[in-house]
C-alpha cells in the first residue's frame, strides 16, 4: 500500500472518531428525558388553555345568572310597591264606602266593589312578586354554583401554569426533579379540572 492511501484511511478513521465524539457530546448536552419534558409541557399547555376557556365560560355564566337574579329581584320590588299601592287604594275605598253608606248608598256600593277589585288585584300581584322572588333566589343559587365551577377551573389553570414554569426551569437547569414536581402540579391541575366538571348545577 502506498503512503497516500494510508494517510487517507487514517484521516477517515480520525474523522469517524470525531463524528462519534461529537454525537456523544450532543447526547450528553441534551438528555433524552428533555424530549419527554418538551412533550409533557406542550400537553400541559393545551390543558391549561382548555381549563382557561372553561373558567371564563363559567365566570360569564355566573355573571349572567347574577344579572337575572338582580333583574327578577327588581321586578319583585316593583310588584311589592304596586301591592302596597293597591292596599292603600283598598283601604281608602273601603273606608269611604263605610262613611258614605248612609248619606250616599249608590256611591258606597261602587266604592265597595272597587275595594273588592283592589283586594283581588293585590292577591294577583302578591303571587307574581313571590314568583319573581323565587326566580331571583334560584338564579342567585345557580350563579354561586357557576362561580364554584369557575374557581375550580381557575385553580386548575394556576397549577398548569406552575407546572409549565417548572418544566422550563428544569430544561434550563437540567434538573429532572423539577420536571417531576411540575408533573405533580399538572396532576393537581387535572384533578381540579375534573372536580369542576363533576360539580352539579342543580
Amino acid at each position: 500500500m502506498t503512503e497516500e492511501s494510508l494517510e487517507t484511511s487514517e484521516l477517515q478513521e480520525r474523522l469517524q472518531e470525531s463524528v462519534e465524539r461529537l454525537e456523544e457530546a450532543e447526547e450528553r448536552s441534551l438528555p433524552k428525558w428533555t424530549i419527554y419534558l418538551s412533550l409533557s409541557t406542550a400537553i400541559i399547555a393545551v390543558l391549561a388553555a382548555l381549563a382557561s376557556l372553561e373558567s371564563g365560560a363559567f365566570s360569564n355564566e355566573a355573571l349572567l345568572e347574577k344579572n337575572d337574579a338582580l333583574l327578577s329581584q327588581t321586578k319583585a320590588s316593583d310588584q311589592w310597591s304596586l301591592y302596597q299601592a293597591k292596599g292603600i287604594k283598598y283601604f281608602i275605598a273601603s273606608t269611604q264606602a263605610e262613611t258614605t253608606s248612609v248619606s250616599n248608598p249608590a256611591l258606597s256600593e261602587k266604592l265597595k266593589s272597587e275595594s273588592v277589585r283592589y283586594k283581588g288585584e293585590q292577591k294577583e300581584i302578591e303571587e307574581t312578586a313571590r314568583e319573581l322572588e323565587a326566580k331571583s333566589k334560584e338564579s342567585n343559587e345557580l350563579s354561586e354554583k357557576y362561580l364554584e365551577k369557575h374557581h375550580s377551573f381557575a385553580y386548575s389553570v394556576t397549577f398548569f401554569q406552575v407546572s409549565i414554569a417548572l418544566g422550563a426551569i428544569a430544561a434550563l437547569t437540567k434538573r429532572r426533579v423539577l420536571w417531576y414536581i411540575g408533573l405533580g402540579c399538572a396532576v393537581f391541575g387535572i384533578s381540579m379540572a375534573v372536580m369542576g366538571l363533576q360539580m352539579g348545577l342543580h
